[in-house]
């Protein structure tokens, strides 16, 4: 062994000995959703996934004529939702669809390395190459997670190898290879960290160690790290305008993605600095961009949408961000513990992420207005597909894979569905529960414990930061010291039978955003839909008889109107212009569907609103008219 072998070698060891700790995910197997959530689960499943040709996804690969688009992107987010749930659920067809999509592409690999769709002369230039890199790379290691294909795995780390002689120190800049300060190229580090954590070559990490420098050092990169306490808008104050000639800050989606190799970075070498730029620039998505549905983003980049989001903009909440940010969101929770990440996941989940799911779960509209009513996007890189609606079902899996971890001997719940979950604890028992619930449609969930033998561990219920008055009772008797935005712990000697009844605060409560007032009931936003016929949904709400922050009262949940909505409100509220009579002066029953349910038609007869206008009644300065 060589020098330079010796050296790599003794870094990867120490490396391997600095892992962090992280939750445990459950098997998929273990998670079964009933109620809404399954259902919809399931349509997107058989609608979307089973349906995707994964062989036309991979013929690109062939045609290597490539220069400008992002065709190999698609392979890869298919194989991210594909993979799992064939692994879920068994299902035959899916798992036949995997393989031949493999088999197509596995030999298009060329002899020095090169699996891709561009042709030689623009190989690894200003496209999308090194981004398709990535997300084949990612592709054949969920493959090779689901089949053990030891020739994927080759495949895979013949690909790195082959980036590994393009870029580096004394070759090509890693950040000049692609757009918007190189983060598309530098997002190949989180499946460069993936193909390590298997191979346990050192080569591997030290090429991950280049690119997490380039993020950082590179004068023209994003400085994800030295950044991170800055917000994200404004990290590029000198930054002209994006594609669409309105935004100029960074691109969502690929900053997240960013931050999601940093991530699994830090869970391979416990490099401190990664995590703490993730949870930095998170908290800045939570604070300045995050919507009350759970969506950020115009166009695509970041644009301080958080006091924004009642103002109309363009291409609002791109599915792709939407899916990005719940796996970031998903990340943190596996990493930190802590609930906050899971209560931001929820949110998206809910709202925007099963608003833009089309109702029979075939496909995923590429954006989703909070005014307005939805579609299906164009067609990408002349296929039949586009990046939402191959990106948008990877959200399930990480709404799966948050819905009950494990760290040690403690149990934490954090999803509430009804169905049957199950997870092993450090010690390989795995203990088992059964949920009965409407949630959130209502606010009560019975937790019952199935696990066959008496077990002592800790569960830890998380009970979400909007829930302000949430009341638990352990067989019968009341829990105290229930708080909102953190986790119950339950520590006992767990028996079959025991039960956890819960009653989450599911009050409506109104929200006030500069003259716009929108509509909450626990993490569902509501929103008006003109399927009601209750009046022009961009009335205003008179200010004098109403208070638009806090509780709503006289608010109630009704029968709801049609097969295609979820959930509806009725909301007493004093609507319009009209004062001068006392019938005019009384409150209208305005219905209320939930986002997800809102636009379901995806035309214009289900248009729709989240924030509706509120009377201006404010002092106003004097109007200066200058003579002509």
């Amino acid at each position: 062994m060589n020098i330079k072998a010796i050296i790599l070698a003794g870094m990867a060891a120490a490396c391997c000995a600095a892992e962090a700790e992280m939750n445990a995910l459950p098997d998929l197997k273990d998670i079964r959703l009933d109620g809404y959530v399954g259902t919809r689960l399931r349509s997107c499943i058989e609608n979307h996934v089973v349906k995707t040709d994964g062989v036309y996804l991979t013929d690109p690969y062939r045609w290597r004529t490539e220069k400008v688009y992002w065709q190999t992107e698609f392979w890869g987010k298919y194989m991210h939702s594909a993979a799992p749930f064939a692994h879920m659920t068994g299902d035959a067809r899916l798992r036949a669809n995997i393989e031949a999509s493999v088999a197509n592409l596995l030999p298009s690999q060329l002899p020095d390395g090169y699996l891709g769709n561009y042709r030689e002369d623009a190989r690894c230039g200003r496209g999308w190459d090194v981004w398709g890199c990535k997300y084949t790379m990612l592709g054949l290691l969920f493959h090779y997670d689901l089949s053990g294909s030891k020739a994927s795995l080759d495949v895979a780390a013949r690909l790195c190898d082959y980036l590994r002689g393009v870029f580096g120190p004394g070759k090509r800049d890693i950040v000049k290879s692609g757009q918007y300060k190189g983060m598309p190229s530098c997002s190949v580090l989180e499946p460069v960290v993936w193909l390590y954590k298997r191979t346990k070559r050192p080569e591997h990490l030290e090429f991950a160690k280049y690119i997490v420098s380039q993020m950082d050092e590179h004068p023209d990169g994003p400085h994800l790290i030295r950044d991170a306490g800055i917000p994200v808008a404004a990290r590029t104050p000198d930054a002209k305008k994006g594609y669409e000639g309105q935004n100029p800050g960074l691109k969502a989606y690929e900053m997240m993605s960013c931050y999601q190799g940093l991530l699994g970075y830090y869970e391979a070498t416990g490099d401190s600095r990664c995590l703490e730029a993730a949870v930095k620039t998170a908290e800045s998505i939570v604070a300045t961009e995050v919507n009350v549905c759970g969506g950020s983003a115009c166009v695509e980049h970041w644009y301080s949408g958080r006091v924004r989001q009642n103002r109309p903009y363009m291409r609002l909440q791109e599915t792709c961000v939407l899916t990005t940010w719940m796996r970031l969101c998903a990340k943190l929770l596996e990493i930190t513990g802590e609930s906050r990440w899971a209560d931001e996941l929820e949110k998206t989940f809910y709202n925007a992420y099963l608003g833009a799911l089309h109702p029979d779960g075939s496909k995923f509209a590429t954006y989703s207005p909070l005014c307005g009513f939805r579609s299906f996007g164009q067609y990408h890189c002349k296929m039949h597909t586009n990046c939402c609606n191959a990106n948008g079902p990877r959200g399930f899996v990480s709404f799966l894979e948050s819905y009950l971890q494990a760290r040690g001997d403690e149990v934490f719940m954090n999803f509430f569905c009804s169905g049957k979950t199950a997870i092993a604890l450090r010690s390989g028992e795995k203990v088992t529960f059964e949920t009965f619930t409407l949630y959130p449609e209502r606010g009560g969930v019975e937790i019952w414990n199935r696990t066959e033998k008496p077990t002592d561990f800790t569960l830890n219920i998380r009970i979400p930061a909007w829930s302000e008055k949430t009341t638990v009772k352990l067989n019968g008797k009341p829990v105290a010291d229930v708080k909102p935005g953190g986790y119950l712990a339950l520590k006992r000697e767990w028996k079959m039978g025991d039960a956890i009844v819960i009653d989450f605060d599911m009050t409506c409560r109104a929200h006030e955003l500069d003259d716009y007032v929108a509509f909450t009931t626990g993490p569902v936003a509501l929103a008006r839909d003109m399927r009601f016929h209750d009046g022009d949904i961009g009335e205003f709400v008179r200010i004098k008889e109403f208070k638009p922050e806090g509780p709503v009262p006289g608010a109630m949940p009704v029968r709801v109107l049609a097969e295609d909505m979820w959930m509806n409100w009725a909301l007493p509220l004093p609507m319009g212009a009209h004062r001068e009579s006392m019938e005019k002066r009384l409150p209208d029953i305005v219905r209320f569907c939930d986002y997800a349910s809102a636009g379901s038609t995806w035309d214009s007869s289900s248009s729709y609103r989240v924030w509706l206008p509120l009377e201006c009644f404010k002092p106003t300065q004097p109007v200066v008219v200058k003579e002509l």
